[in-house]
């Protein structure tokens, strides 16, 4: 988790992620993470900036031979 996906938005200030989006967020995780389970695998999940955490998930794994990302499409006005 992303601590600036939680601050205002760009132009307006306003919340990017409300209590009740966040609720279906945290949620969605928690069930994905469930369902791993059942089929022997698992699911990490860190809360920070993710340049500093998958960094150190790399470290902290040893051999690492991909690493696959997705970025947030910006509005620009």
């Amino acid at each position: 988790f992303d601590p600036r996906h939680y601050l205002g938005t760009h132009c307006h200030g306003f919340p990017k992620t409300g209590p009740h989006r966040l609720r279906f967020l945290l949620e969605s995780v928690k069930d994905l993470r469930e369902t791993l389970k059942k089929k022997g695998s698992t699911l990490v999940v860190r809360k920070g900036r993710p340049e500093d955490v998958v960094r150190d998930l790399i470290t902290q794994l040893g051999s690492v031979s991909a690493v696959v990302f997705h970025e947030e499409v910006r509005e620009t006005l």
